[in-house]
């Protein structure tokens, strides 16, 4: 258990019973009344927002979480297919666990899968993948970097905006954050 205003953002903790990841903290000391903390947490079960007001005095409990380095195998369509690194066992991951994660899934692409109390929660995908561009509009000879761009279809099926210079068939790094185009690969 820790204070309330001990919590920080990607810090997950469990809240009614459920697992939130805590997206903002807000600690106020309006005036003469007593401090509290304004939370903004994303339901890891159904992956809405919340807010919540803790009480100063308010203690949390802070989800220990077993974190195992994976690497992305295939799809069959329904179920994602990973394998452990350490001890090579394989397990399946479904679409409502991955969430927006299987538009960067790309084979022996490496990421963090994080448990709680050995069932997998949520997957943590590196800052950047390589992605092949398989449609895109064809490329301008001679076009300079500038601030217009086209769209590009990525292997797995993933649209990005990318500069008129790029073809089809190259691979770009795509960050997973933002889901934009950051240089070619």
């Amino acid at each position: 258990m820790i204070a309330s205003t001990q919590m920080r953002p990607g810090m997950v903790i469990k809240f009614n019973n459920e697992l939130f990841s805590v997206f903002s903290v807000n600690h106020r000391t309006p005036g003469n009344l007593r401090g509290f903390v304004q939370a903004k947490m994303r339901s890891l079960r159904s992956g809405s927002m919340i807010e919540h007001r803790f009480s100063s005095e308010d203690r949390v409990e802070r989800a220990t979480l077993e974190e195992h380095e994976m690497e992305y195998l295939y799809d069959d369509g329904e179920y994602y297919y990973f394998m452990n690194i350490e001890n090579y066992e394989q397990m399946h991951l479904t679409k409502d666990i991955l969430g927006d994660a299987v538009s960067y899934l790309i084979p022996q692409l490496h990421v963090t899968v994080e448990f709680y109390e050995g069932k997998p929660i949520s997957v943590e995908l590196p800052p950047t993948v390589d992605m092949t561009v398989v449609e895109t509009e064809p490329g301008i000879k001679g076009a300079s970097v500038s601030n217009v761009t086209k769209p590009a279809k990525m292997e797995t099926g993933l649209v990005v905006q990318v500069p008129p210079f790029i073809t089809e068939g190259e691979k770009i790094r795509v960050s997973t954050a933002e889901g934009t185009y950051q240089e070619r690969a």
